[in-house]
């Protein structure tokens, strides 16, 4: 099989937000895709939790709310993916740190072509505190990132 030949592979991070739909509609009509992987990243609620209190356990992975939310979630992608007329697999990854660290981890196994990330565009001092996911994805994936910005907001009439 030679490169050429080879169906690409591109990794949609998909966290259920406006601008994750979005970004999986574009990518879906202007790059055509048939098979895609659906990543979402989970936190479990007890480092969520930790950082405001101390907690003994939650008791078993699987009944985590977080990760029942985050199966959801990729769930609610595989759908959207499947409606948009695509092939996709669902999985998740559990983020030790920071969500596009859990997305970078991913690339390793999944091996993807390009990865495909809706950003919100924070601007002004918002910016100083937060930083990007899409931004850190585009500059520690190694390999390229498609990313979708939110819709503009309708110009006002004059």
């Amino acid at each position: 099989m030679t490169d050429a030949s080879r169906e690409l592979t591109m990794l949609i991070a998909y966290d259920g937000s406006p601008e994750a739909r979005r970004a999986m509609e574009y990518a879906a009509r202007l790059l055509r895709p048939r098979k895609v992987e659906i990543l979402t990243a989970w936190e479990p609620l007890h480092r969520q939790t930790s950082r405001a209190m101390t907690l003994s356990s939650l008791g078993v992975e699987g009944e985590d709310p977080a990760f029942i939310a985050g199966r959801e979630t990729c769930r609610e992608g595989v759908e959207l993916a499947e409606s948009l007329g695509l092939v996709a697999r669902a999985h998740m990854v559990e983020s030790a740190t920071a969500i596009w660290s859990a997305i970078v981890d991913a690339v390793g196994l999944l091996r993807p072509d390009v990865i495909v990330t809706g950003t919100r565009s924070i601007t002004g001092l918002k910016s100083l505190w937060q930083s990007s996911t899409a931004d850190n994805v585009l500059h520690h994936a190694g390999v390229p990132v498609f990313v979708v910005p939110p819709m503009a907001d309708e110009p006002q009439a004059t």
